[in-house]
C-alpha cells in the first residue's frame, strides 16, 4: 500500500507548481486525503474478507441502475425465491422484491448488510419478502432458490458455476451481471457493455454440458 501511495503522490507532483509541493500544509492535507480514502476503502471492502479464501475474494462494486433494470427484464415472469450473491447495498434485492420474488441477499460485509437491513426497515418491507444475511454464500447450500443473481469477478465464475451445478435444480435460472459464465449456453441476454446481463436456465446448461462431461462437476457425471 505504501508503494501505491508513493506512485499517486509522484503523479500528483508532476502536475503541481513547486511552491505547492514545498508547502507543509499542502503536504499534510494530501497525506490526510490519501489516508482517508484508504480507510474508507477498508471499511467497505475488507470486513469479512479474512473469512473467504484468497482465490474467492471479490471487492464490493454496486450495480448500476441500468444493470438492475436489465436483470429485472430477464427475471420477468419468474416466481419463487431469489438469492443475490454479494448483495452489497441491496439495490437488486429491492427491485426483485417489488416484482413479487422472495429475496435473500448474501453479503459477507457486515457494514453493507446492516445498511441494507436499515433500508428495508425504512421501506417497511416484511422479513418474509426481503432478508439480508451476513453469511458466506460459498459455504451455503443454495438448493432452495430457483433464481440466483450474481455480480462477481470473472476469476471466480468457473468455481461458482461448479457450485451452482451441484446445488440448483433444473428449473432454476441464474443471472450473471457484466461477466458471463465460461462455457455456459445463455438462454437470453439484455443490455450491452458494462451493463449487460446473461440469463442461464439450469436444465439447458446441464443438457449442454452433458455433451462434454469433463466440464461437469464430479457429482454430475457419476
Amino acid at each position: 500500500m505504501d508503494d501505491d501511495i508513493e506512485v499517486i503522490l509522484q503523479d500528483r507532483r508532476a502536475g503541481l507548481p513547486q511552491q505547492h509541493l514545498d508547502n507543509p500544509t499542502f503536504t499534510a492535507c494530501t497525506g490526510a486525503l490519501l489516508l482517508g480514502i484508504y480507510r474508507l476503502w477498508t471499511v467497505f471492502a475488507l470486513p469479512g474478507f479474512r473469512k473467504v479464501p484468497v482465490n474467492l475474494k471479490v471487492p464490493y462494486l454496486p450495480s448500476s441502475k441500468t444493470q438492475t433494470q436489465n436483470v429485472m427484464k430477464v427475471l420477468r415472469g419468474r416466481r419463487g425465491c431469489l438469492a443475490d450473491l454479494g448483495s452489497g447495498n441491496g439495490r437488486l434485492v429491492f427491485a426483485a422484491a417489488s416484482a413479487g420474488l422472495r429475496c435473500t441477499g448474501f453479503e459477507i460485509n457486515s457494514i453493507l448488510t446492516a445498511s441494507a437491513r436499515t433500508r428495508a426497515w425504512w421501506r417497511g418491507l416484511p422479513a418474509c419478502s426481503v432478508s439480508f444475511v451476513s453469511r458466506d454464500f460459498w459455504k451455503t447450500d443454495l438448493s432452495d432458490f430457483n433464481n440466483v443473481t450474481v455480480f462477481l469477478a470473472p476469476g471466480v465464475m468457473d468455481v461458482l458455476g461448479e457450485k451452482l451445478l451441484r446445488e440448483l435444480h433444473d428449473e432454476a435460472r441464474v443471472i450473471a451481471c457484466r461477466f458471463p459464465f465460461p462455457g455456459w449456453p445463455c438462454s437470453t441476454s439484455e443490455g450491452q457493455g458494462l451493463d449487460q446481463v446473461w440469463a442461464y436456465d439450469m436444465r439447458v446448461v446441464r443438457d449442454h454440458l452433458l455433451q462434454a462431461p469433463t466440464l461437469l462437476p464430479k457429482a454430475q457425471t457419476q
